[in-house]
């Protein structure tokens, strides 16, 4: 293609008795044959594209995705929707390139624990008056704090997915232990007593796949009133480790070290890592996130008969933290109205169970939760969705500096707790001091 520049010298050669305002008319109207030659849709027609990258991973929910992705596209011809396919394991590095280099798509899928730096960076657009109030009344007052910060809501929280445990039901049946339920859930010390039954002869009552130790930890930790971070008069977060903290952490330890009724070898392992030893019969029960059971689903052995059980519950009874998928808009996108639509579309009550059937989670949204589809006993929908009204804010949630805390303090404080390195209160004095001067530099 021709430059500019060498198209405008001809255009004037061509034209020497032209008087100067001609000539310029004439460059005008050329440069602008060229600039729609060189325009990604060949002509200004007035159509707007938004860009919306989703991290839906599985094959279920990809396809879920897309045919919603189509549907919009089919019935809205002035706003074509494009598909991006991101991934979980670099979308924080990547979103912050994209803001930075002003490149960030209309719409992003993300998690809420990673929304509040991208918030306060002033990245992402506040929905506050954005969203259709058929929206905002759907989805609970606690999920709208998970994407909350300050006065300003910046995401959308529309799947969530409590932990349970996944467990052998004939080996529970065969051990005679009582099955627990989310109306009469197992108490911690319960819990460890069961696992202690459970195990025996090289087998184990559980198995913990504690890779990313902290996120669990404190997300179940809520059940026994464990809360971790503490905001002040002042609006300042400090942590504090306290004895409801301790209930949790103190139970898988007490299960490693001192009952033998978990092994050490997952504490390294992701969930995944942790299904051939449970098929296989070398662990009674796993706690996992809800949407493993489509792992579970497809890859149990035939005949294997597993059912999901309520996480166990403290004092505060079944609540528990959670970071919900969200959809947010960025502030550079110039199409916020047309964006804002395309997620009320996206997020119908009965697009929503869609989503959630496809990830094998559960929405957010009151009405989707009605779904008969949510209430099977099949796979354990019945169980995780009973759960849905105990699921909150995860404690770091709109806690700046989170990431770094977690990083460089938490993780390895927990991991080296779990493997016996340092005790309970070596494990208070990092997670309180340590963290506590991280978590200051942000909040300045």
């Amino acid at each position: 293609m021709r430059t500019a520049p060498a198209l405008g010298e001809g255009a004037v050669r061509t034209a020497p008795a032209l008087r100067a305002p001609g000539r310029v008319r004439l460059l005008t109207a050329l440069l602008l044959v060229l600039l729609a030659a060189c325009s990604p849709q060949g002509r200004d027609d007035g159509r707007i594209t938004l860009r919306f990258q989703s991290l839906a991973w599985q094959d279920e929910s990809v396809r879920a995705t897309k045919d919603l992705v189509r549907e919009w596209n089919a019935t809205h011809p002035d706003v074509e929707v494009e598909y991006v396919q991101g991934s979980w394991d670099s979308v924080h590095d990547q979103l912050l390139t994209a803001f930075e280099g002003g490149e960030a798509p209309d719409v992003l899928h993300d998690a809420a624990d990673d929304l509040v730096d991208f918030a306060h960076g002033g990245y992402l657009a506040d929905l506050t008056s954005l969203l259709p109030r058929r929206l905002k009344e759907d989805i609970p007052r606690h999920s709208w704090a998970t994407t909350t910060f300050g006065d300003g809501v910046y995401g959308v929280p529309f799947l969530q997915e409590p932990r349970v445990l996944v467990a052998n039901a004939t080996w529970l049946r065969r051990a005679g232990v009582r099955i627990p339920t989310p109306e009469r859930p197992w108490t911690w010390p319960e819990f460890r007593q069961v696992t202690q039954r459970l195990s025996g002869n090289g087998r184990y009552g559980v198995a913990w796949p504690l890779k990313e130790p902290v996120s669990a930890t404190l997300n179940l930790s809520l059940s026994a009133g464990g809360r971790l971070f503490h905001r002040g008069p002042d609006g300042k977060v400090t942590v504090r480790f306290t004895a409801a903290d301790a209930v949790v952490p103190a139970t898988v330890r007490a299960q490693l070290a001192t009952d033998h009724s978990a092994p050490r070898s997952t504490l390294g392992s992701g969930g995944s890592d942790t299904l051939p030893g449970f098929f296989g019969g070398r662990y009674a029960m796993v706690p996992l996130g809800f949407s493993y059971r489509q792992q579970i689903a497809q890859q149990a052995p035939e005949g294997f008969a597993w059912q999901v059980l309520p996480a166990p519950a403290g004092a505060a009874g079944l609540t528990q933290g959670v970071s919900p998928q969200t959809l947010s808009i960025a502030q550079d996108s110039p199409h916020k109205k047309e964006a804002a639509a395309f997620l009320d579309f996206l997020l119908r009550p009965a697009n929503m169970v869609r989503l959630a059937l496809g990830d094998w989670m559960l929405p957010t949204g009151t009405e989707a939760l009605k779904d008969p589809a949510l209430h099977t006993a099949r796979d354990g929908w019945a169980t995780g969705t009973a759960l849905a009204e105990r699921l909150t804010s995860a404690p770091a949630q709109s806690v700046r500096g989170y990431s770094e805390w977690k990083d460089k303090v938490a993780t390895p404080a927990f991991q080296e707790y779990y493997s016996g390195a340092i005790g309970l209160s070596e494990l208070r004095r990092r997670l309180e001091r340590d963290g506590n001067l991280v978590l200051a530099r942000y909040q300045r």
